[in-house]
């Protein structure tokens, strides 16, 4: 018996999406809020930190995407196949990933009818500005010291009455 025809070509251990996709409604609706939107010239995308789904709850351990297509970029058939490109292009390239991250990628019409190849190098574009924009909103705000809270102790006045415009 022989083996299948390329075998020996064929990775041993296949990258995956399947711990790495933004499944939830709230997921999305948390990711939008505390990000901002930004474009590039085949789709638009949104990185947030990831939080938790709820008060108390640890947030996710690895980073996150998520791909969405309404219904403007044409009927099932066709939006099913442009996430399924995505899909592809991000599996190639899931180490790529901002940690500690969700991001959620927007694409436009032209994403169907466009090159592969050109898809995909759009695609590490867009991880490579996400990773470094992750390092940024975590340099500016590092997780081991947070924000400090104003707190009315013993060394400081306590406000009496309404406050006084000048």
């Amino acid at each position: 018996m022989t083996n299948p025809p390329n075998s020996a070509e064929r990775p041993s251990s296949r990258q995956s999406l399947v711990g790495a996709r933004l499944r939830k409604h709230g997921d999305y609706q948390r990711a939008y809020a505390a990000s901002r939107k930004r474009q590039s010239a085949s789709m638009s995308w949104f990185l947030a930190p990831q939080q938790p789904a709820y008060a108390g709850a640890e947030p996710p351990a690895s980073p996150r995407v998520g791909l969405t297509a309404g219904k403007v970029m044409g009927k099932a058939h066709e939006r099913n196949r442009l996430k399924r490109r995505m899909r592809e292009a991000l599996r190639r390239h899931v180490e790529l990933l901002p940690r500690g991250c969700d991001l959620i990628l927007h694409p436009r019409r032209i994403v169907l009818t466009m090159d592969f190849t050109k898809l995909e190098a759009e695609i590490v574009r867009i991880l490579q500005q996400a990773k470094t924009e992750a390092a940024r909103m975590t340099k500016t705000n590092p997780p081991d010291n947070p924000v400090p809270h104003l707190l009315i102790g013993a060394d400081q006045p306590k406000a009496s009455g309404p406050p006084q415009v000048l």
